[in-house]
């Protein structure tokens, strides 16, 4: 009676032993065939980074009236970790902005200059400027037709509210080390110097935003057209297509699809969205589009 008892327990142990040896063997075929799928497409997603902002070094935090939005070396930074990340095979970067400060949009070019990955852009409402200069090193540029584009330029305004102080009996003095010391104050009008010295600065920094365009565009480039919008004019996206600042006119997927094209991964190879800090704006609140005027001092932008 004891072997019988012995015998069925041992059976039993046998059994499970059995079921679980099975079930391991199971689970392990699962993980091949997954491991197989995951292989063929690397694992990897296309990211897709929304620049939905003025392009500014110091960002703006989030108030009642409006979003939070990122500084130029938050989203430097995002995309250097991108380029660092092994799940993400190419990146699309949605375009969405009027530009903005010539510092942050040299920082965030930058970085884009350095991403290894396939990386592509898709021009929405609005790309112009800083925008525009941002993108110049992008492998592929696809722009929805009546997409603002272009404003390929540099501007550096200041205000004059002499003639205001002057009726409401305000004087300012100013005890100064050289006689250029208080350029761009407001409380006078510029002097011819100091228009000619400003001048050569604004030139200096267009040339390096023309000769950025012709490093990246240059063979694509309509060159007699491209020379007709130096003179800061926005453009449409089909007009940039026409000169060759864009490479295809289309949307977000057409964008998506070509990154993963480029990148060698599946068609139905997942996006991940990366966050960055952003808030859109409308036509008509661009104003570093249409109204360059700053209360933060002498501020130079691409425009």
């Amino acid at each position: 009676m004891l072997d019988k008892s012995a015998k069925k327990r041992d059976n039993v142990i046998y059994g499970t032993i059995l079921v679980l040896a099975i079930g391991f063997l199971v689970l392990v075929g699962l993980v091949f065939v997954l491991s197989d799928s995951f292989s063929i497409s690397g694992g990897k997603c296309v990211a897709v980074v929304n620049i939905n902002n003025p392009l500014s070094i110091e960002g703006s935090p989030e108030s009642l009236l409006s979003s939070a939005l990122p500084s130029s070396e938050e989203i430097a930074n995002k995309i250097e970790e991108l380029d660092k990340r092994e799940d993400v095979g190419a990146v699309v970067f949605v375009i969405n902005s009027p530009g903005g400060s010539v510092v942050a949009s040299r920082e965030i070019y930058t970085s884009i200059v350095n991403l290894s990955k396939p990386k592509v852009g898709y021009f929405r409402e609005v790309a112009a400027s800083g925008a525009y200069y941002i993108s110049t090193p992008l492998d592929y540029i696809i722009s929805d037709p009546a997409t603002l584009t272009g404003s390929i330029g540099v501007i550096i305004t200041f205000s004059d509210l002499s003639g205001l102080f002057e009726k409401i009996g305000y004087n300012s003095t100013s005890i100064k080390s050289g006689e250029l010391k208080d350029i761009g104050s407001s409380d006078r009008p510029i002097t011819d110097k100091e228009r000619e010295i400003i001048q050569a600065a604004v030139d200096e920094i267009f040339e390096d935003f023309k000769s950025i365009v012709l490093k990246h565009r240059g063979s694509k480039l309509n060159k007699a057209k491209f020379e007709e919008i130096l003179d800061g004019r926005v453009i449409t996206g089909k007009q940039a297509k026409a000169i060759g600042l864009v490479d295809e006119l289309g949307n977000k997927k057409d964008a998506i699809n070509k990154a993963r094209e480029l990148a060698g991964l599946p068609e139905d190879a997942p996006t991940c969205e990366i966050s960055v800090v952003s808030s859109s704006s409308g036509l008509f609140g661009l104003n570093s589009l249409f109204s360059p005027s700053s209360s933060k001092g002498i501020e130079v932008k691409f425009q």
